[in-house]
Order: C-alpha cells, then structure tokens, then sequence
C-alpha cells in the first residue's frame, strides 16, 4: 500500500477506534483525533506508537492544522460526528441545530479543504466519509443530522469531478444501524434502555464491520474507487424507522 499516514476524526471509541486499528494494521501511521486525551492514550497503549493522539475538537480546523504541523496526510477519514437528541426540528433549540450541521457537515469540509492541497501536490491520497442511511432515508426525529450527511453525500459527488485526475480518491461509507455510544446522549445516558430499544430485536452492525469495509476499499488498486456504499445491518431495511416507545415507570 502506497498510503503511509491516516488521520482519523472521532478516534477514541466506537467505529473510528475501530478504523484505527484497522488502519496500523495495515502499517499506517494513524493520527488519532478526539477530544478525550485519556481515551486516546489508552488506544496508543493497546495498538502501539503507529497511533499519534491528536486532541483537538474536530470544529477547530486552525487547531487540528497547528497540531499535524508538516506531517503528510494521505488518508482522511471523517467519522466523527454527533446527534444530541432524536426529536422534531421545531422542538430542537437553535444551538443544538446549529451544532448538528457543524459536526456534521461544516467540520469534515473544512478538514478536506485543509488536506487536499497536500493529497493532490503528492497525487496520492484517499478521503473516506462516513455518512448515514439517514442522509437518503427517512428516519423521523433527524431532520438536521440528516440534512447534514446528505450535505456531505451531495459534496462528494462534486468533489470527484473536481478530483477526477488527481490521483485521490473520495469513498462514501453509509453505515446503517452501528451498535456503538452514538445514540447514548439522545438516549439521556440510558445504556439499557439504548440496547434494549435500538439493538436487541435485530442484529445491528458493529464497529470493526465498517472498519473492514474501508480497509477494503482502501487496499484497491489505485484507478479504482469505490464512490458510495451503503453498509447496512442484513435484518435492518433503511427507510421509516420508528423507535419502540420507552416502558412506562
């Protein structure tokens, strides 16, 4: 594999940990972006020196900038993101909204516009989105996230003919129902209750599942990329979801 160094947003647990791993298994240098330091120490720990823990909040693109220094990216991959609540627009406050679309959407552009310039002078490089079924499907209560990752789903598409040539490559990865912490502040901090209402009646995915899948298109030869990809659970149907009220106390 011609690629050397990662950075990987949202690193310190579920599917970007994942990623992590997968990646410095394959010999990259991962720079590991979260805001838990603790978290992303203990990652170093388990994987090795490969991984570079990089704490910063994914919004602050001058800070990430000022931390990679001259290091050379030739894998980005923009995982994190966020969903405070499941619930209508028009019962959402205005900053919680407005923070949706920023981690969402705002935050993985302006890494892209930070990291092309380099990608392309090298002609060498691969940007992987993680986006959601919800960026093309109806689920009821993610009116903004939604609206975010088919953002980014739609700058994608535009970026490959802007792209087209350059030696870099842009793969969408729609993840369906992922068994990770995502939905636990949306859920008040209920971890039973997540577990019981969102992955017990049918098999969800798992971290290491998405991170296998992006290893793969990775490991392709170079003048082939995969564009878009939904990678979904085989007992989940993308589209209507409607979660199973809360038990009555």
């Amino acid at each position: 594999m011609e690629y050397r160094t990662a950075l990987v947003t949202g690193a310190s647990k579920g599917i970007g940990a994942a990623i992590v791993e997968s990646l410095v298994a394959e010999g990259l240098t991962v720079h590991a972006l979260a805001r838990n330091n603790d978290a992303l120490l203990d990652l170093q720990q388990r994987l090795g020196p490969r991984v570079r823990p990089l704490v910063a909040d994914v919004r602050d693109t001058e800070a990430i900038a000022a931390a990679l220094g001259a290091a050379e990216i030739d894998v980005l991959v923009n995982n994190a993101g966020g969903l405070a609540t499941v619930r209508p627009l028009h019962e959402q406050g205005a900053e919680e909204t407005a923070e949706v679309v920023a981690l969402n959407l705002t935050a993985p552009l302006q890494l892209i516009r930070l990291l092309l310039p380099g990608m392309i002078a090298r002609k060498r490089g691969h940007i992987f989105n993680l986006t959601s079924t919800a960026a093309s499907a109806v689920f009821p209560g993610t009116t903004a996230y939604g609206a975010a990752k088919a953002g980014l789903s739609q700058a994608g598409r535009i970026l490959r003919f802007d792209l087209a040539g350059t030696g870099v490559r842009l793969t969408e990865l729609a993840p369906g129902r992922v068994e990770t912490d995502f939905y636990l502040k949306a859920f008040d901090g209920d971890r039973e209750g997540l577990r019981k209402r969102m992955y017990s009646e049918q098999r969800p995915l798992r971290p290491a599942d998405i991170a296998a899948v992006l290893v793969s298109a990775l490991r392709l030869p170079d003048h082939v990329d995969i564009a878009e990809l939904i990678v979904a659970p085989s007992e989940q149907a993308a589209g209507g979801q409607v979660y199973p009220p809360a038990p009555q106390r």
